[in-house]
């Protein structure tokens, strides 16, 4: 496992955005009726979260998903339903450190795990696994835990928050 970074720069809850963009994050399963969902512990702060990230130009959000989750994990993905739309400035705003404040507005979908093949983005992450969504390992960023109870509801309502 490669080391935990010694400069943590993400901040969660930030506000005053400069910028607003489109983002994904998916809630990937083991299997169909598997409780287990894929997580990585990501490289800029060493928290554990859901595989995502931005939209790229050009991109749907389904495409964005399964591009990240592969990017990321290595995992191909079955995309599945649509979990929820997150927009509320009171929780999306990130501080990247940089002085940029993006107003992330996050669509989070669920998925089923196919095959592992080998991350292209190493560098982004620093350990995967499959974890019980009842006991998320910490530290878990905060903005990814609601998402994370949302798919677990166990009903096909679209969380909008």
């Amino acid at each position: 496992m490669p080391a935990v970074p010694a400069r943590v720069s993400t901040t969660y809850f930030a506000t005053d955005p400069t910028e607003v963009r489109v983002s994904v994050c998916v809630v990937v399963r083991r299997s169909d009726d598997s409780r287990e969902i894929l997580l990585m512990r990501r490289s800029d702060n060493a928290h554990w979260g859901l595989p995502g990230g931005y939209v790229e130009p050009g991109e749907s959000v389904t495409v964005a998903a399964a591009r990240e989750v592969r990017e990321e994990t290595g995992f191909e993905i079955e995309i599945g339903r649509l979990v929820g739309v997150y927009s509320d400035p009171k929780s999306v705003v990130i501080d990247y450190g940089d002085r940029r404040r993006v107003q992330a507005i996050n669509l989070c979908f669920e998925a089923v795990a196919k095959e592992q093949g080998a991350a292209t983005t190493p560098h982004e992450t620093l350990d995967v696994g499959f974890f019980e969504a009842a006991a998320l390992p910490q530290p878990f960023v905060p903005i990814h835990e609601i998402r994370v109870q949302d798919a677990e509801r166990g009903d096909d309502a679209v969380a909008v928050r």
